[in-house]
């Protein structure tokens, strides 16, 4: 089913040049190499999912953008692989990013940083993305930055019990809902995406930003794409061994078909959905009682804008890209990747 969204469908006008400057920047640091993996990966229309995201950024945010978003999809299928029933081998692999992210501008990191195509994309991101802003944004981007790469090793523990149970006969090792949800909410990467809103425009007056409003719309915007996403990835994931899904999950709660569950993870995205724009509804009032200046006020604006842009170009774009349909991943006999990104470049 199509969710019913309140929100217009937009594009960013420079969308070509940012998409052939992604491809130039991902080659700089060796994410991208050989013309089956760029042939691949140029299917999939990152570039369209950061412009249909953020359609108004001027040249050098898109360009940001789509590399931030290049950068998630090209590092999660790494571990498509043997490699992602090894959770302790994938926290060595996370352990350089998360010390990049903690790493404050012109400071040296704690540790040696491997020189993998990874760890060179990451850290030229983490020093563009935070570039210019406040000690209390960079905390907390820092944070969200761990987060998402320490969901990495525990996704992969998901699949190794599961992989497990399976050969033990022991019964299914599914995650519950709730434990899966505090799980997605890292590995999906989405609170980075927020934080960009953010650096984009301008930050949240903390006063705001910490209200419960806000918070509630924080969760619902991230969570709406990131279950609904579950519904288009499954042919990705389920083959492989991701318990992580939350159609998985419901097939195994309610003992149900594939498509009952799907029918009810999109009528939680839709419901999810219509309580952010309820919310949304209250900004105005909220700004006014808690006496936010204009610019404050706009700041806040800018940020409901910008969450409603993530979720309409997210979800548009899951819809239409290759990367979830039979010719854009990679049969499940070997490696979701065509190059190997964590390794130490030549």
């Amino acid at each position: 089913m199509d969710l019913q969204l309140p929100f217009p469908e937009r594009t960013n006008p420079r969308r070509g040049t940012a998409a052939q400057r992604n491809l130039e920047w991902l080659r700089a640091h060796d994410m991208l190499r050989g013309s089956e993996a760029a042939a691949l990966y140029e299917r999939w229309n990152i570039a369209g999912l950061a412009a249909a995201s953020f359609p108004d950024l001027e040249l050098d945010d898109l360009c940001l953008a789509v590399d931030q978003c290049a950068f998630y999809f090209l590092f999660d299928d790494q571990f498509d692989s043997e490699l992602g029933l090894d959770p302790a081998e994938v926290a060595r692999v996370c352990a350089p990013l998360i010390e990049l992210a903690r790493t404050e501008p012109g400071e040296r990191p704690a540790i040696e940083i491997p020189d993998t195509p990874v760890n060179s994309a990451f850290a030229d991101l983490w020093r563009r993305g935070s570039k210019g802003m406040s000690p209390r944004w960079r905390a907390r981007a820092s944070y969200h930055w761990e987060w998402y790469f320490a969901a990495h090793p525990n996704e992969a523990l998901g699949r190794t019990l599961a992989a497990e149970a399976e050969r033990n006969g022991t019964g299914a090792a599914i995650p519950s809902r709730d434990a899966y949800m505090l799980l997605r909410r890292g590995a999906s990467g989405v609170e980075t995406v927020l934080d960009m809103v953010e650096r984009f425009h301008r930050e949240v007056p903390a006063i705001a930003f910490h209200s419960p409003e806000l918070r509630q719309m924080r969760l619902l915007a991230g969570d709406a794409p990131a279950i609904n996403n579950d519904v288009w990835s499954y042919d990705k994931e389920a083959p492989r061994g991701d318990v992580y899904n939350l159609v998985v999950i419901l097939q195994h709660e309610r003992q149900c078909g594939r498509e009952e569950a799907q029918a009810a993870v999109q009528a939680q995205a839709q419901w999810m959905v219509d309580e952010w724009v309820r919310l949304s509804e209250e900004l105005p009032r909220l700004c006014k009682r808690l006496g936010l200046d204009r610019g404050e006020r706009q700041a806040v604006e800018q940020y409901r804008d910008g969450m409603a842009g993530w979720m309409r170009g997210y979800f548009d774009w899951e819809r239409s890209t290759v990367r979830y349909q039979a010719e854009g991943r990679l049969p499940v006999d070997r490696p979701n990747f065509v190059e190997r990104l964590l390794s130490r470049r030549w």
